[in-house]
């Protein structure tokens, strides 16, 4: 069926391939996350393993909400580890860090995950495209604030 939501299918397709890589982002640092959470050791064990639960669990609904948003828009989400590797812009770690470089991983993430929201922006406002102005406002503000909070933890 064909799709009439007030944005010409050029610019939907625009839109929907940026939000991929939002999408791929915010997968990647969610996996990253629920890594670190299972595999946190020392002597910060009982806060970071809490703290990493709430951030992977937020970053799991909102993997959802950015998935759902490219499906509104008439394009298939990518949903493979292969997609999300070609995609991403944030880093794999080759072992387990240590408490405060997973800290500082994502803090990287979480900045990541804010300027491709950032870029993409510009598409949304362009085509009047408030939903998904307002999803990429809210992954821009949350990850913002994650880094925020992480990067206060490194502070000595």
């Amino acid at each position: 069926m064909q799709i009439d939501i007030g944005i010409p299918e050029a610019e939907r397709a625009k839109i929907a391939e940026g939000l991929t890589r939002v999408l791929a982002d915010t997968y990647t640092l969610y996996l990253k996350t629920h890594n670190y959470h299972w595999n946190m050791t020392g002597p910060m064990f009982n806060t970071l393993h809490t703290m990493f639960e709430v951030q992977y669990n937020e970053l799991w609904m909102a993997v959802d909400e950015i998935a759902e948003r490219i499906r509104s828009l008439g394009e298939y989400a990518p949903g493979s580890y292969a997609a999300y590797a070609d995609l991403t812009s944030i880093e794999e770690d080759a072992g387990v860090p240590k408490a405060e470089a997973m800290l500082a991983n994502l803090v990287k993430g979480h900045e990541a995950v804010a300027r491709t929201a950032r870029a993409v922006f510009p598409l949304a406002e362009e085509a009047s495209d408030e939903p998904t102005a307002d999803l990429l406002t809210q992954r821009m503000q949350a990850s913002e604030k994650t880094a925020w909070m992480l990067r206060s933890m490194l502070e000595t």
